[in-house]
């Protein structure tokens, strides 16, 4: 037997994902063996590769890092197959890892075998159960909520998680960690720098106004809607999905991630949740908070903060990506799109703050 009657699917490249190998692999875990059927490469938000396929009667999804991997991108697959695997007992909604490999030297990076996921991303499309009815999509908001309530409610020192990340002085730490990366940005050749009214100032009002540190807990850190996946028949959040930013911190940077994301109809920032951005009909923020409250005992008199703190984290994340594109490391449209939205969230930051 062994894994010699694994035949390569021609589509997909032997440097990226060596079927022999994924097929040995998987016998080791005691998975079942047989023929690799309908290899079907899954588009994502991030750079990762993603690949469905069918074996032995089971469906797979094999995530790892890009062909050309970035320094941290074996970490960030190793950090999600352990998060996933140990919410996996959980209520959350959440990819179910079946299988993970963090040695790298199996594959020549790390990958994690996950359940396939049966929904959409609103990114790409939205059923018409979801496009024709407004409070089938304030549902979808409040979904979203409910899924980042419950699990900054979680413990996760019970899951095994208590070194996943650094609590003590999580919100203390924010202002000054994202002002270096802004600064980093200046070795890409042809930056001009940091052209964002105010990024200053908003990192001193954050610094004069920050909340007493609370109890620490999980955070997804990227929880926007293009990171959850629905429910074709209903409004529910099926998976989140996309945790490479996820750590334990303060879980309400979560609810002030969503308020600072809620897509306005007419902004650039809409853009990033396709038609679901376009035709609005989601929760306001003061019934995101609302609705949040159902879920976590948590104080939530400072979601203003944690919003603007919101809109400084991702504004400063997202013009990386525009100050590669000025080097010519990514491409320019992608750069001013999302040059355009960090605008918008640092606009909003204002108006928050006053």
């Amino acid at each position: 037997m062994g894994g010699m009657s694994v035949a390569q699917p021609v589509e997909v490249d032997r440097d990226v994902v060596d079927f022999a190998i994924v097929g040995k692999w998987m016998q080791e875990q005691g998975l079942p063996g047989g023929e690799f059927e309908g290899v079907t490469p899954l588009g994502g938000g991030t750079q990762n590769i993603m690949l469905r396929f069918r074996r032995g009667g089971r469906d797979y999804v094999l995530r790892r890092g890009p062909k050309h991997l970035r320094k941290a991108s074996n970490t960030v697959i190793q950090r999600e197959s352990r998060i996933l695997g140990a919410l996996g007992d959980t209520e959350i909604r959440a990819p179910k890892v079946i299988a993970a490999c963090p040695d790298e030297s199996v594959l020549g990076a790390s990958f994690y075998l996950m359940e396939p996921i049966t929904g959409f991303n609103p990114q790409n499309e939205l059923p018409a159960l979801h496009a024709g009815d407004p409070e089938v999509r304030r549902q979808m908001g409040l979904s979203a909520v409910e899924a980042i309530a419950r699990l900054g409610s979680l413990d996760h020192e019970a899951l095994g998680l208590a070194d996943y990340g650094k609590p003590e002085g999580f919100l203390e730490r924010q202002v000054p960690r994202w002002l270096s990366e802004l600064d980093s940005y200046s070795v890409n050749d042809g930056y001009p720098g940091p052209q964002i009214p105010g990024v200053r100032q908003v990192g001193e009002w954050l610094d004069r106004n920050r909340p007493a540190p609370a109890k620490p807990g999980i955070l997804h850190g990227d929880c926007h809607l293009a990171n959850m996946m629905f429910s074709f028949d209903g409004p529910e959040v099926v998976a989140m999905v996309d945790w490479e930013m996820s750590t334990i911190g303060d879980p309400l940077l979560d609810l002030g991630w969503q308020i600072a994301t809620r897509p306005e109809p007419g902004t650039t920032g809409a853009a990033l949740v396709g038609s679901l951005g376009a035709v609005g009909g989601l929760p306001t923020p003061a019934e995101m908070i609302a609705h949040y409250g159902r879920f976590s005992d948590r104080d939530l008199t400072h979601v203003t903060w944690y919003t603007v703190l919101a809109c400084f984290k991702l504004g400063i994340v997202l013009e990386g990506t525009h100050a590669r594109a000025c080097a010519g490391k990514a491409p320019k449209q992608v750069g001013d799109f999302l040059h355009a939205i960090t605008l918008e969230l640092f606009e909003k930051a204002h108006g928050l703050m006053e």
